[in-house]
């Protein structure tokens, strides 16, 4: 019976940090809290850097889309001009299409991922 208990208390501690995690990701994570930190790389798969890469190098993008005008009209972002913040895709390994995944980047330096389609923000880099 002491197995099973243990079994019982390890798969609940497994749900509680999985729903910590999942609430988590997500809320809204826009980028008017300073306070809030930049998760660690370790946060991020693998095709997000691949994205900065090729967004620092200017090109070339894989997908017609990339690089135009973000609006913000969810407005989890901080308020800019229109212009300022510009879109790329983050490729879904195994997706058809450009799937849900994003980089926004700010005219100042910022960029913010997004891996479910403008509903939430993570901030994976600081403004200049």
């Amino acid at each position: 019976m002491g197995a099973m208990r243990r079994s019982t208390w390890g798969l609940l501690v497994l749900a509680v940090v999985g729903l910590v995690i999942i609430g988590f990701l997500q809320q809204p994570h826009g980028g008017d809290d300073p306070a809030r930190p930049t998760p660690s790389a370790a946060a991020f798969p693998p095709e997000v850097f691949e994205t900065i890469a090729l967004i620092e190098a200017d090109g070339p993008f894989p997908y017609s889309r990339d690089g135009v005008v973000f609006m913000n009209r969810e407005g989890l972002l901080p308020k800019h001009e229109r212009g300022y913040w510009h879109e790329y895709t983050v490729p879904t390994p195994g997706e058809s299409d450009r799937g849900a995944r994003r980089i926004i980047a700010g005219r100042g330096g910022e960029l913010y991922y997004t891996a479910d389609h403008y509903r939430s923000f993570v901030r994976v880099k600081e403004p200049r």
